[in-house]
């Protein structure tokens, strides 16, 4: 009987323990994908189109830390302005988190942009983007990677000048910067 006590109570201490309520952009994303005035994107290194054999070993190292990148943008209209402020302001609860570690911030607190990541100077898991205008809307950009670090970054920004990226998969966003 004891032993039954103390198994149940063990499992409900494990179940309780590993459901996380807490708000993350992954489940932000997964939450608002479908939802009509967002707009999201995922897109895997292919987009970008390079020649691999010409690029240095700096960028290789930079294109093999990079895995994919999600954008998530919500197209602001003069009908939704209340569920623009309220979907702003979630984001900006979620990237409070200590996890994310503000790189830079530009603009004022309800129009600008920031850059934040997730892990340590030398082994970044996940670079993002927050950017928005109270006019256009908003954008949220996760870059995912495994051991990426800032001059991974700068070279694969080096790597984004030289490629030939399929403007087909960025056709949604088109439809956020066609206001």
């Amino acid at each position: 009987m004891k032993a039954g006590v103390f198994t149940s109570v063990l499992l409900a201490l494990t179940v309780l323990i590993s459901c996380n309520s807490e708000p993350t952009l992954q489940k932000y994303f997964v939450e608002n994908t479908e939802k009509k005035d967002f707009i999201a994107v995922d897109l895997s290194s292919d987009v970008l189109n390079l020649e691999k054999t010409k690029l240095s070993a700096a960028q290789n190292e930079a294109l093999n830390s990079f895995d994919k990148m999600n954008i998530l943008a919500f197209k602001a209209t003069d009908k939704n302005q209340a569920e623009f402020e309220a979907e702003r302001k979630k984001v900006t609860e979620i990237l409070k988190n200590p996890k994310y570690q503000e790189l830079m911030k530009v603009g004022s607190g309800k129009e600008g942009a920031s850059i934040s990541y997730v892990g340590t100077d030398e082994n970044i898991t996940e670079f993002v983007v927050f950017a928005n205008k109270k006019e256009n809307g908003f954008a949220v950009v996760r870059v995912l990677g495994n051991d990426m670090n800032p001059n991974n970054i700068m070279s694969l920004l080096s790597v984004l000048k030289e490629s030939k990226i399929d403007m087909e998969q960025l056709k949604p966003l088109q439809q956020l910067l066609n206001k």
